[in-house]
């Protein structure tokens, strides 16, 4: 008998669910979604059914998909950038960046103006405060830190209750960004189009794969990837993601590795099978478990995330009018660098896929002391 636990079975319906999104990314309405969304909402769906294990019964399976298939998707997709290109986009992306993370601060200190966080969660209020400006200015790392100078990881429920909050925050936001430049350019035109200064993806794809390139992207990725987690044991302050995509654009750069075929199908491959998780780890029915204490969180949470956007998209819009843009940079606080990447790459914004991943790097360095802040202020 399949268990839900059984990684073949899981595996399988993650393909599946991934199959589906492309599938339905041909038909009128689901190409308005686009196949990275498509994918985040069916594997939430049958993960909240339980047809799949969701975050608080979470596998091996998925962990080694956060450890390996997401950075190696980076370095995959890495190999197709264009540094002219990116010189373009940087500076924006770092202002769009700040933007956020102070939008963020905003967010937490308003939503504790009107949620009164306290008055349910008493004394910890001010610490999950600072961990959720943590995590929506760098990610999970921020989170964590916070969490462990105030041995809030020692509460249990309640720390496995922002856990699971943050989850279906985080995947909600995720279904906002993405469709948020074709809902608002309608509305408010941008001041470009949605591709620029480099080959689409559809482009991209019709070169095929070869089993010479192929055999060559393995040796690539996984010497690649060898290296970075080496070197970050020797250099703990450098982290390995940052080692992955260095060596990524360096090899970009060489003549052999610009004709390898199928490293931008292998990534982009990768990267919905890490959003398919991500749409795993939506699990409503544990944040409606944890009742009025999780319905605090949910609210608190939801509105400081909501006045992050409002700010980011209405100062963003008129400094730049680039959603496309926008909605990767609000990402990148949000739900970190590789989330970003995915919608750089869903919007065939090639050449901001790396100034994505530095951003959210740079999160990973501001979102603790933001952090740390927010709580000295409450």
């Amino acid at each position: 008998m399949v268990t839900l636990d059984n990684p073949v079975y899981v595996l399988f319906m993650l393909a599946l669910m991934v199959l589906l999104g492309v599938l339905a990314e041909k038909t009128k309405w689901g190409n308005q979604l686009g196949a990275a969304l498509l994918a985040i909402v069916f594997t939430a769906v049958i993960a909240n059914l339980g047809l799949v294990p969701s975050a608080s019964n979470s596998i091996v399976l998925y962990d080694g998909i956060f450890s390996y298939v997401a950075p190696l998707s980076i370095f995959f997709l890495m190999l197709g950038v264009n540094l002219n290109a990116i010189k373009k986009a940087g500076l924006p992306m770092i202002g769009l960046f700040v933007l956020g993370s102070l939008a963020t601060v905003l967010g937490i200190l308003l939503a504790w103006l009107f949620i009164h966080p306290e008055t349910q969660l008493g004394e910890n209020a001010s610490t999950l405060a600072g961990m959720l400006t943590g995590t929506y200015t760098g990610g999970s790392v921020n989170f964590n830190a916070i969490a462990l100078e105030y041995e809030f990881q020692e509460q249990g429920v309640l720390y496995a209750g922002t856990i699971a909050v943050d989850n279906v925050v985080t995947t909600l936001w995720i279904i906002v960004t993405l469709a948020l430049p074709r809902l608002l350019r309608p509305i408010w035109k941008d001041n470009r189009g949605a591709t620029q200064g480099t080959q689409t993806a559809q482009e991209i794809e019709k070169k095929g794969m070869d089993i010479f390139s192929l055999a060559w992207l393995f040796v690539l990725g996984a010497s690649s990837f060898f290296i970075a987690e080496t070197l970050s044991r020797y250099f703990p302050s450098i982290p390995s993601i940052l080692t992955l995509t260095t060596l990524g654009i360096l090899l970009a750069q060489t003549k052999f590795v610009s004709c390898l075929n199928g490293a931008h199908t292998l990534g982009l491959y990768m990267v919905f099978l890490f959003l398919a998780v991500i749409g795993a780890y939506c699990e409503i029915e544990a944040v409606v478990a944890l009742k009025e204490i999780g319905w605090t969180l949910f609210l608190f949470t939801t509105l400081a995330v909501l006045v992050h956007g409002v700010v980011i998209i209405g100062v963003g819009g008129l400094l730049y009018r680039d959603w496309s843009m926008i909605a990767i940079a609000s990402q990148a606080n949000i739900g970190g660098g590789a989330t970003a990447l995915a919608l750089a790459e869903t919007f065939d914004r090639r050449e901001l896929m790396l100034p994505a991943i530095l951003v959210g790097t740079l999160g990973n360095a501001l979102g603790t002391y933001l952090g740390f802040l927010v709580i000295q202020l409450l």
